[in-house]
């Protein structure tokens, strides 16, 4: 019984569901990678997203290990046959690539490569990037299996007219993916930068209104220092504590501010840094607990991280809650965030039908934008405990 790689019209349709599944475009690109060295069965493949500047801005490989990708250097320039691809916009099929006009070289520590299929990704009539692949595995027209690297017999090409016509279908299909997924980022970028005009707004406000305040009752206190020493004590005490809140007001805004350290501290610790800071910013009391969590896919860990903001965000300025704790535990593959406050509490129902109050809708589509929920429970008076779920990947 055959145990080898997919094949036939099964196999693509796993590697096109397999594109479509991710968003982030970085996934995207590994996810076609292997599924192109999968599907055609060969030692190397790799995928160039090509800069403006004779460079490429993501070049992603798949059969190199970590350790042979370090020593390999820096990412390569458009030139020799990756130029081709970009350039005249057509395959390229080659028995030995070493021995192409074009051929280049490459550094030391680059694995050899021999036979090569090479094919433009494009949209429309821009050339978005590039599919590479290298080394066939398989038995060629009855040859024996060759060696990965090894010669096919002079002047064959391991890969087949049938090899290019399969890696045109998922050249085709990786444009759609990697356009889809550049819309996706950018939509992200907009809405995180909608949020953030939101704060600024905000900031501008609640600081404008305590800064206010502040001159008024200075101006009071200067007024009664030598006719009421009490009362002038009063006022500035007064002035005191609407600085404190003007100052609260600000390292919270900033917080809030502040990009993620998602990719470099991962969910967990960017939750619990940020409750942190937001604990020393309010007088409120604020907790975090973890538990086991592992690590999500990136568009999970973000909607986690954006929920859990927005939930404290409620609890901290409108439910006048004394204590906020927030819980990320695992369950099964995926994770539970619970923010659970003591503040006034609100009827969930009035609220739904109320609409976008307390941004409810938001984490919901947040929630289900990456196959999660997200549930409410409070009550006038009871607080209030967001919990979302969220699938593993």
């Amino acid at each position: 019984m055959s145990h080898g790689p997919p094949s036939g019209l099964a196999a693509v349709s796993t590697a096109l569901l397999a594109m479509s599944r991710h968003l982030e475009v970085r996934d995207v690109l590994k996810t076609i990678v292997a599924s192109a060295r999968e599907l055609l069965d060969a030692q190397y493949a790799a995928l160039g997203v090509p800069d403006d500047h004779g460079g490429f801005a993501q070049f992603v490989v798949d059969g190199v290990s970590d350790g042979q990708w370090k020593a390999i250097g820096p990412l390569p320039r458009q030139h020799g046959i990756l130029a081709a691809m970009l350039r005249e916009d057509r395959p390229q099929r080659l028995a030995d690539v070493r021995k192409d006009p074009r051929f280049e070289g490459w550094p030391s520590a680059h694995p050899e490569m021999v036979d090569f299929l090479g094919l433009p990704i494009r949209d429309g009539d821009e050339v978005i990037g590039a599919l590479f692949l290298a080394n066939k595995l398989r038995p060629v027209g009855g040859h024996p299996p060759q060696a990965p690297g090894g010669p096919e017999p002079e002047g064959v090409c391991g890969f087949t007219q049938d090899d290019e016509d399969v890696l045109g279908i998922l050249a085709q299909h990786a444009a759609i993916a990697l356009t889809n997924a550049r819309l996706y980022e950018r939509s992200r970028e907009l809405t995180i930068a909608e949020e953030r005009s939101r704060l600024a707004h905000e900031l501008h406000d609640a600081v404008s209104q305590k800064l206010f305040s502040l001159r008024l009752t200075a101006q009071a206190a200067a007024r009664l220092v030598d006719r009421d020493p009490s009362r002038a004590k009063g006022e500035l005490q007064q002035v005191a504590a609407l600085a404190a809140e003007a100052a609260e007001e600000l390292r919270a805004a900033v917080v809030e501010l502040r990009p993620a350290a998602l990719d470099e501290d991962g969910l967990v610790a960017t939750l619990r840094t940020q409750v942190q800071v937001l604990d020393r910013a309010h007088s409120a009391r604020v907790t975090f607990t973890g538990h086991g969590v592992r690590a999500l896919p990136a568009t999970q860990e973000e909607a986690v991280l954006r929920v859990a903001q927005e939930a404290l965000h409620n609890a901290l300025r409108h439910a006048e809650a004394g204590q906020v704790d927030v819980t990320l535990e695992r369950r099964g593959n995926g994770a539970v965030l619970r923010v659970a406050d003591d503040g006034k509490g609100f009827d969930p129902g009035i609220i739904r039908r109320a609409g976008r109050h307390l941004g409810l809708v938001s984490m919901r589509d947040r929630a289900s934008g990456v196959g999660g929920s997200l549930t409410v429970e409070s009550a006038p008076g009871k607080g209030a405990t967001i919990e979302m779920e969220v699938p593993g990947g």
